[in-house]
């Protein structure tokens, strides 16, 4: 199964949330679809490089009207925060953007600063209502690693969430539990989209290994269609699809 389908992804508002492939997620799909808006409602790093076009825009349904040809996949952002990011729109504001979009509208809707897994703040994640497809995200890497701010955002919460101690070490069902959690990766999904967990980072038998562990314990917990095991910055992403 191709990444496209298997995310459910064909003209549809697709909000990738979690940690340890975020970006990745977005770009791997924009490479696939047909005329694809990029875009965020939390910070996103400057990404210019990584579509064919990119309009800082308050006004995002003109740029959208005003695209030609050579625009696509089309980057959209309210705002340079500084040299490095962007800020991203309102979730009302990406909703619009949804609605206008002649294809698929790409969303990162939460930050991990960099790790490997995480569970959402109070304010996290920044989901539209109108929201096709969640896409919460672990590395398969953060397995056997301490629980702690190195490799976890918000280590406290993962804590609160699997009854876990700062400190312990992460196992596959850790993952399954914030992924499969409404207090973790399904938060915010709303009532008429559907998740699709991703386990990424899946680069050696040790990690396809552990990835199926998390995925057999995410379909344990919550009533998913499938879990995906990806490698994303390779040319054929999905290692494995687990129904």
């Amino acid at each position: 199964m191709d990444l496209t389908t298997a995310l459910d992804a064909h003209d549809a508002t697709v909000c990738v949330v979690g940690a340890g492939g975020k970006k990745s997620t977005l770009f791997a799909l924009a490479d696939r679809l047909d005329r694809p808006v990029v875009t965020a409602s939390v910070r996103i790093p400057i990404f210019d490089d990584r579509v064919a076009a990119v309009r800082v825009t308050e006004d995002p349904v003109a740029a959208l009207a005003e695209a030609g040809l050579d625009d696509w996949p089309l980057g959209l952002v309210p705002e340079r925060e500084r040299s490095d990011r962007y800020l991203g729109y309102d979730v009302e504001t990406v909703a619009e953007i949804a609605d206008a979009a002649p294809g698929a509208t790409l969303v990162k809707a939460d930050g991990a600063r960099l790790r490997e897994f995480k569970a959402p703040g109070d304010h996290e994640p920044q989901i539209p209502a109108n929201a096709d497809v969640v896409v919460p995200i672990a590395s398969a890497h953060v397995v056997g690693e301490p629980l702690t701010e190195e490799h976890v955002h918000r280590p406290e919460e993962v804590a609160a969430i699997t009854g876990r101690e700062i400190g312990s070490e992460i196992r596959p069902a850790d993952i399954a539990t914030v992924l499969a959690s409404p207090a973790g990766g399904l938060k915010g999904v709303p009532s008429d989209a559907i998740a699709i967990p991703v386990v990424n980072k899946v680069d050696d038998e040790a990690d396809t290994a552990a990835a199926r562990k998390v995925a057999r314990e995410i379909h344990f917990r919550a009533n998913v269609p499938r879990v995906l095991l990806t490698r994303l910055i390779a040319d054929d992403p999905v290692v494995e699809v687990v129904e």
